[in-house]
């Protein structure tokens, strides 16, 4: 039933909306009759002509920099094998979704009716004019050999076959600082590698290039090792081929340092791995089962260091970290090929960006405190924002270093900027959050549960590992839409607050509310009634330790679902009134809005009280924050009470914490101009403190008017409203709230969760 499901949601997936995973939006404006007559007809003609008399003028005038194609004829795709080019595509369009949201590199993929591969190399070489760069993807050997080859010798522009050179680049990188933990040289180890496709000999190609002895590798393929007197090897096996004939795997591995797996799942035993050299290092790398789990290898040797390809253990060997990062290099200097020189440059870069520490985001994302550089982490995180400007640099200096570079990059700090901005380095913050909460997933109770979406989001949440539901509602109404929508609650708890079978909960849940309220309102005949209502009961279930944390406010107004909050948890410690945030995530990177859905007119106690509580929330992100409080005044222009109230509350917030980073009254347009910033108010402290991402308005009005425009018309997709200040996490949806944007605030009430729970451990 869940194998059902998942291929329900991933066909929901692709088919609802415009079909796919990408389109093409134009980037210049295209509105007026004259907006036209210059993107078309006759105004297209001047750069047509300045091509004409000079062909490198196409990478001035037309996207062709910036544009890989993502090129298959569908004979390998995945582990779905010969499927042909029409069902390929959905990979090639994922591989392109990859490209842009890593190295915002723009994609059209290419499936070509086409197994000849002469044919193959033609058509593709025709294509020249059009891309920067070509990433083949999912050809089967030995034809992707011939056809990367050839390609690479008749295009002058980059030409990567990913499913060879990306694992061999990721695992040489970590080859290389496991080498370095262990104590070995890499002339002197002796690799056992099983499988002998196209990954695994390039693979062994870059360790040759790194310094391997070729006559210390023993390479397998499905009929055994690859030795001189077989006669069933291609030309590029017998580059591989041993002297030794009589050997099993098994015997192999009897004092071998280096085990590399790129062939299928449990095919080496505990025992095996027993037999290896002191300071062994497996790289376990089939999917989705590696070749021995991470489980029994490391149970096996204490002084072993393991990888694999998979995301939920440590060193996961990942083609993401290579490719967009390495296109992006080659593209930027416009090189006319990935050459060797340009994958060592990555590895190395590679290698040793995981010696530096760890930005706090990439830590937030896996759960730890402090990742370091050691057995469990020699290679970096997917997450890490430093790769574009690690690895693309290193690949860029590189290719002009060897001579294939025609647009040579002079000021390496300019384009390390550039690259930062153009996603946004804080702009993994949805992918990190997730991560986090499936690393220790929460109990969510789900107030709202009679309700499709909700009931798709909580499938959801339990599918990916990020929290573990509870259901408040009528059993049988919230079986019946499940049904109907063939979403499966199979093992997760259904309450119903109303039913005889909650009275004894109901009666302990009402005895504490009316001890904390009966002085406050509230009296002893109708505390039965709200322990009925599922605001009420999922608060107290949180307040008791029931469970973890509350979703509700789908079906019912904001004060409504607050008011049980603020009564049966109540607010921090030193908090004075709680405040609503939204994250709203941009292509800058994401923004943090306060108050937009609590606190009406906020005093200057109040505001300074809100940015306080809004930092402490963003830090918990492994962002620092960097505040403008916003006004219609800058710096005292206006003496007006709104303006001076937001002054006040700045010197406030300064005098709590002055390490802080916020300024302000100013406008928006100050805020995110630092020219302007920097011609007309010199003395800010945001000048230099980086692009701001939080802002504190001085109402609710503006407040709420800013999150729905960045919404609706800048197009900017919202996660909240994030509650802050109360004790333990209770968290309000927007009315008709998707699925997507209840998944979402599952995710931040379970890491809400995970930090409150930390904290009152410690205190």
């Amino acid at each position: 039933m869940q194998q059902k499901l998942r291929k329900e949601q991933a066909l929901e997936y692709h088919s609802k909306g415009r079909p796919g995973k990408i389109e093409v939006i134009p980037t210049k404006e295209a509105k007026t009759q004259r907006d036209l007559s210059l993107a078309y007809s006759p105004g297209v003609a001047e750069p047509c002509k300045e091509i004409h008399e000079n062909i490198e003028n196409v990478y001035k005038y037309t996207a062709k920099g910036n544009l890989v194609a993502v090129i298959s004829n569908g004979t390998a795709v995945l582990g779905l094998g010969d499927i042909g080019p029409e069902a390929g595509k959905p990979v090639m369009e994922g591989k392109g979704v990859l490209f842009k949201i890593f190295a915002d590199i723009d994609v059209f993929d290419i499936e070509i009716a086409e197994k000849d591969p002469v044919k193959f190399v033609e058509i593709v070489k025709a294509l020249q004019p059009t891309f920067g760069g070509v990433n083949l993807e999912d050809i089967k050997a030995p034809e992707c050999f011939y056809i990367e080859q050839r390609l690479k010798e008749e295009m002058n522009i980059p030409v990567m076959h990913d499913d060879q050179h990306g694992t061999a680049i990721i695992s040489s990188a970590a080859l290389l600082n496991a080498l370095e933990i262990q104590g070995k040289d890499i002339k002197k180890v002796v690799f056992v590698v099983n499988g002998a496709g196209a990954a695994a000999m390039a693979c062994v190609e870059l360790y040759i290039a790194l310094g391997a002895k070729k006559e210390n590798v023993l390479m397998f393929d499905s009929k055994g090792l690859i030795h001189k007197k077989r006669n069933d090897l291609d030309e590029r096996k017998q580059n591989f081929a041993v002297e030794k004939s009589e050997l099993t795997l098994e015997d192999a591995f009897k004092g071998a340092d280096v085990f590399i797996g790129l062939s299928k799942g449990n095919v080496v035993s505990k025992e095996m791995v027993k037999s290896m050299a002191p300071n062994p290092i497996v790289f376990a790398m089939a999917n989705p089962d590696p070749e021995i789990s991470w489980e029994d290898a490391t149970s096996t040797r204490e002084d072993i260091i393991m990888a694999t390809g998979r995301s939920d253990y440590p060193n996961q060997v990942n083609n993401v970290l290579g490719f967009p990062y390495i296109f992006r290099g080659a593209l930027d200097v416009r090189a006319t090929q990935i050459n060797q020189e340009m994958q060592l440059a990555a590895v190395k870069a590679l290698a040793e960006l995981t010696k530096s520490p760890v930005p706090d985001i990439v830590n937030m994302a896996y759960n730890e405190s402090t990742i370091a550089f050691g057995p469990n982490y020699i290679i970096p995180k997917p997450m890490d924002p430093r790769l574009i400007s690690t690895v693309s640099p290193a690949v860029a200096k590189a290719a002009m270093e060897s001579g294939v570079a025609k647009k040579p990059i002079s000021n390496w700090n300019a384009y390390e900027i550039e690259l930062n901005k153009r996603l946004g380095i804080d702009n993994q913050l949805v992918r990190a959050l997730g991560n986090k909460a499936r690393r220790d997933p929460k109990r969510v109770v789900f107030a709202d549960a009679e309700n499709t979406n909700v009931l798709k989001a909580a499938q959801l949440a339990l599918d990916e590992g990020i929290a573990i539901p509870i259901l408040l509602g009528t059993p049988e109404i919230i079986k019946a839409l499940a049904e109907e929508h063939n979403i499966s609650i199979d093992g997760i708890q259904i309450i119903n607050p109303k039913s005889q079978d909650e009275k004894e909960v109901r009666k302990k849940y009402g005895e504490i509310f009316f001890k904390k309220r009966q002085r406050r309102g509230v009296n002893s005949q109708e505390v039965d009634k709200l322990m009925r209502d599922r605001n009420h009961f999922g608060c107290m279930m949180v307040e008791m330790g029931d469970a973890d944390a509350m979703i509700s406010g789908l079906s019912r107004n904001y004060p409504d679902t607050i008011r049980p909050a603020i009564q049966i948890i109540g607010k921090e410690d030193g908090v004075c009134k709680i405040a609503g945030m939204y994250i709203m995530l941009t292509k800058k990177g994401p923004l943090f809005l306060a108050d937009t859905t609590v606190n009406f007119n906020p005093t200057a106690e109040e505001l300074a009280d809100i940015t306080l509580l809004v930092a402490k929330e963003v830090r918990t992100f492994g962002i620092t924050p960097r505040i403008a409080m916003l006004s219609y005044s800058n710096f005292g222009s206006s003496d007006t009470p709104e303006a001076i109230t937001v002054r006040n509350a700045r010197a406030i917030v300064k005098q709590k914490n002055p390490s802080l980073i916020v300024d302000g009254e100013m406008q928006g347009i100050v805020a995110f101009n630092r020219d302007l910033m920097r011609e007309s108010y010199p003395f800010s402290e945001l000048i230099d403190a980086g692009e701001v991402n939080t802002l504190i308005f001085p109402n609710l009005s503006s407040g709420n008017i800013a999150y729905n425009l960045l919404q609706e018309v800048g197009g900017a997709d919202a996660i909240g409203p994030v509650l802050l200040g109360l004790k333990k996490p209770v968290h309000v949806l927007q009315i008709g709230s998707s699925t997507r944007s209840i998944l979402n605030m599952v995710v931040i009430a379970v890491i809400d969760a995970q930090y409150k729970m930390r904290k009152a451990d410690r205190g």
